[in-house]
């Protein structure tokens, strides 16, 4: 079977690649490894984790806040195979959303392990032991990543756990220790959190969330405080013990004083790393650096031409998002286009509630480049939608451009934060000044009004409502 190209890994960026280059008009086929597509997001990440975020969510505010409203819950009680259950429906829904959109485009689907036997042949190993060869002019590789851990302590997937195992626990931990606390730390601390359980995060760098702006980790920081989560920052783990029914971490500060911290779990979120293995790069011109991941070039080409990589297995931010446009990216250079992609305006989001995000230039790379700026920034308290629906805890920053005024960065902590920051993408994608959005008119009351207002404290510190 001969094919305009050949899509390895189903996941965001490769089942995209695979619509936008039928809508091209290329005949398409889509490989994938396990039975259901939609990959690591759809099927034990993003989509899983945020059923689980939100379910958690109802939970903890029927707990804590509906009194408030006026609304009495006698009886309350958890019943955790019931919202696992729910999550699991929500990924397959979603996923046999993506198995008809390959059938509307009339993409090929290829079940199976895909390893190159030529620059132009692939061979598809199946789990029954058969294969099939295919052959295409161009392939795009959209493999992924996969969890990482430490080399003293492997990911067991009994008492050192992923996130992926962390979603599909059989009942809620008593205790759970993280190691890490970026983003899926944050988001799986907090899922666990509101459901009693006492978490306790170990990250060696001395910031939470530290790929954002510092302002963010500060707010997060203390806002998962408030649901009892206990921080050891500037910890470096030495030992994980799993001898015994718990699991016990041992972790070192900067002055050398040891903690030894027990849990019922220890979940990994040191982060991803590539996935690469036995795709038989090796009997093509295709190359990775030191931790594994494929080498491109501009055109996300890699060292053999017609092969190309994209998302979490080239690096850079490992996001669902990034990786859908680099899939379109490919299809549409195929086809003769001249697509852009500005890096710089992907947008980054944590799923804890209040939401993060962040967009752009961070405070401190603005510090350390020596480029002249300044600060715009709003209180959600000062709004009224926020009042009103008892969501006061947040705040956007924005950073602007110190001679032009143009928008360098917008920064979100608060309820809508993930929503909200389209805005903001949108702004530095058209080159936006503060000035622009604040005389913009922003409906009321609506939490978008703190957008305005922090691109008015920017413009000559004018915010109106504070």
């Amino acid at each position: 079977m001969k094919y305009d190209i050949a899509i390895i890994g189903s996941g965001p960026g490769g089942y995209v690649a695979a619509i936008r280059c039928a809508q091209l008009k290329m005949k398409t086929a889509l490989i994938e490894k396990y039975s259901t597509l939609g990959g690591t997001c759809l099927n034990v990440g993003c989509i899983p984790s945020k059923a689980l975020l939100d379910s958690s969510e109802h939970f903890h505010a029927a707990s804590h806040s509906f009194a408030e409203h006026g609304i009495g819950v006698q009886g309350l009680k958890l019943d955790w195979d019931k919202m696992r259950a729910r999550k699991d429906k929500v990924v397959l829904d979603t996923c046999k959303g993506v198995e008809y959109l390959m059938k509307k485009n009339k993409i090929d689907v290829f079940n199976g392990h895909a390893t190159f036997q030529g620059a132009e042949t692939i061979r598809i190993n199946t789990t029954g032991g058969g294969h099939s060869e295919i052959s295409a002019r161009n392939v795009i590789i959209a493999t992924g990543s996969k969890p990482a851990d430490l080399p003293f302590a492997k990911i067991d997937k009994q008492k050192i756990i992923s996130s992926t195992e962390a979603l599909s626990l059989r009942s809620v931990p008593k205790e759970l220790v993280i190691v890490g606390a970026g983003v899926i730390g944050c988001e799986m601390g907090s899922v666990f959190a509101r459901l009693g359980t006492r978490v306790r995060i170990i990250e060696y760098l001395t910031t939470v969330i530290p790929t954002m702006d510092g302002a963010l980790g500060k707010e997060l920081q203390k806002s998962l405080k408030n649901l009892g989560v206990e921080f050891y920052l500037g910890h470096k783990v030495k030992s994980v013990d799993t001898k015994g029914k718990k699991v016990t971490v041992i972790a070192e500060n900067s002055a050398g004083e040891e903690a030894a911290i027990p849990g019922d779990y220890c979940l990994m979120a040191v982060g991803r790393k590539p996935y690469t293995e036995n795709l038989g790069l090796d009997s093509v011109k295709v190359t990775t650096d030191a931790r594994g991941f494929i080498q491109v070039n501009e055109n996300l080409e890699s060292g053999h031409p017609g092969i190309y990589a994209i998302g979490d297995v080239i690096g850079g931010a490992m996001l669902a998002h990034k990786s859908e446009e680099e899939g379109v990216f490919v299809a549409e250079r195929l086809a003769g286009q001249k697509p852009h992609i500005n890096y710089r305006a992907i947008p980054w989001v944590v799923y804890t509630w209040p939401e993060v995000a962040g967009v752009g230039y961070s405070e401190e790379e603005l510090k350390s480049s020596g480029r002249g700026y300044k600060v715009g920034s709003f209180p959600y308290r000062a709004l009224g939608r926020a009042r009103a629906a008892q969501e006061t805890e947040g705040l956007i920053k924005v950073l602007a451009d110190k001679e032009t005024d143009e928008i360098l960065g917008v920064h979100m902590f608060g309820a809508r934060a993930a929503d909200m920051i389209a805005e903001a993408v949108v702004a530095m994608e058209f080159r936006a000044s503060a000035e622009d959005i604040a005389r913009i008119s922003h409906a009321h009351p609506t939490f978008t009004e703190a957008m305005k207002e922090a691109c008015l404290a920017a413009t000559e510190n004018r915010a109106l409502h504070m």
